[in-house]
């Protein structure tokens, strides 16, 4: 009966200079997250003087567009636990960046809102942010950004 494992014969490096990858470029996880990390540092070299993540730039933008969200909604939203959430929060309103209110329909939770800092704030991203994308996207047309971003989007639902 043949043996269904497959045999992996290593080599000794004789380049010390040069690592094999193996199969990791094959994978779908491991470019996903080299792309993350290439965006990620470019991003931040994009707002260094703002000293923001992208989490919390998409945070702050999700509460713009949806003012009075309470906080278990944005972490649903945004993939993140309750007590996860409550940190980031903290962390931006601290920064005087977002406001909690008391939530009008529900006395337990807060009803999340940007400050007028915060607005200001993000009004300064969003250009920065926009060029940041167009940095990262230069070797793609149009359609390959859209078929680039349909495709994380069909892999972010798998999971």
């Amino acid at each position: 009966m043949p043996d269904s494992t497959r045999t992996v014969t290593k080599r000794p490096r004789d380049d010390r200079s040069k690592l094999s990858p193996g199969l990791l470029p094959e994978l779908i996880g491991y470019n996903l997250r080299k792309a993350q990390i290439a965006v990620f540092q470019n991003f931040q070299a994009a707002v260094a003087p703002y000293d923001i993540t992208p989490g919390q730039f998409g945070v702050l933008i999700l509460i713009r567009e949806n003012t009075g969200l309470s906080q278990s909604e944005l972490g649903t939203a945004v993939g993140i636990d309750r007590s996860t959430m409550v940190a980031v929060i903290d962390r931006l309103e601290g920064r005087g960046w977002v406001v909690r209110a008391p939530s009008p329909s529900d006395r337990r939770s807060y009803a999340l809102e940007l400050s007028p800092e915060g607005e200001r704030l993000v009004d300064e991203l969003i250009p920065k942010v926009r060029a940041h994308e167009r940095q990262m996207t230069s070797d793609l047309n149009k359609q390959e950004q859209q078929q680039l971003i349909d495709l994380l989007q069909r892999v972010a639902r798998a999971g």
